[in-house]
């Protein structure tokens, strides 16, 4: 199949990346269809991420004023499809935040992404040797906090592990229907990553995802690290059935 046109491109810089094992039967009314869940060792993850959104353009060389540089945070899980002799890894998200109306609003309609706007701040330090990296929110009068610090370089991530498995996954999917999912691909290099010695959300997940995935984030994640990120080209979706 050809490669479809550029909608997007950008820079996705410091990710914090925290993972939680799941139960499938939590992810499975949000699952597209036409696709399944993907597991990594018949184990199923969510994953909550902060990250920076930088020069952002249209189609390549379109800037929207005021929209090229902004934070998200979002919470995904991981699926797979099968396109002939292809197995398509790709990333389902539950819901996406970013401080721009705008944006939220576009992405909706254009993707049928679930994305809100509220205020969003990071704050970046790089130690000597080392990185720490927070993402802060206030939603509905409540105030969110994602962080994770690291010591050491970053390096490309071991195939087989679990970061490979988080980190490679080059498809977007979202329901536009009860029958018919939009399918989109997001081009990266491999990322390094900073394996984190600690990290954690704080606030009431519930008020954000709802009570399961509220109790699942007030545990700490099962795994964690912050990723520097790279450029990325987001590709016209299409409609699957």
């Amino acid at each position: 199949m050809a490669e479809r046109r550029v909608f997007l491109s950008a820079e996705w810089r410091d990710l914090v990346m925290l993972n939680y094992e799941v139960e499938p039967a939590i992810l499975r009314q949000y699952v597209p269809r036409g696709v399944e869940l993907d597991t990594f060792e018949g184990r199923i993850f969510v994953s909550l991420v902060g990250f920076q959104f930088l020069r952002t353009r249209l189609y390549g060389f379109v800037a929207v004023p005021f929209h090229t540089n902004f934070d998200e945070v979002n919470l995904r899980f991981y699926v797979r499809r099968r396109e002939g002799d292809e197995i398509r890894r790709g990333v389902v998200f539950v819901r996406e935040l970013v401080p721009r109306m705008a944006i939220a609003r576009f992405a909706r309609l254009l993707y049928g992404e679930k994305y809100d706007s509220c205020p969003i701040q990071h704050r970046i330090a790089h130690p000597a040797q080392g990185i720490a990296a927070e993402y802060g929110w206030k939603w509905r009068g409540q105030q969110f906090r994602l962080s994770a610090q690291a010591s050491g370089i970053p390096s490309r991530v071991t195939e087989g592990t679990l970061e490979n498995f988080i980190t490679e996954h080059y498809w977007g999917y979202s329901a536009k229907s009860a029958s018919e999912s939009i399918e989109y691909r997001v081009s990266h290099e491999p990322w390094r990553v900073w394996v984190s010695t600690g990290a954690r959300f704080e606030g009431d997940g519930r008020a954000l995802y709802g009570d399961e995935f509220g109790e699942i984030l007030r545990r700490a994640p099962d795994s964690a690290f912050i990723a520097e990120g790279s450029p990325i080209l987001v590709h016209t979706g299409r409609r699957i059935t």
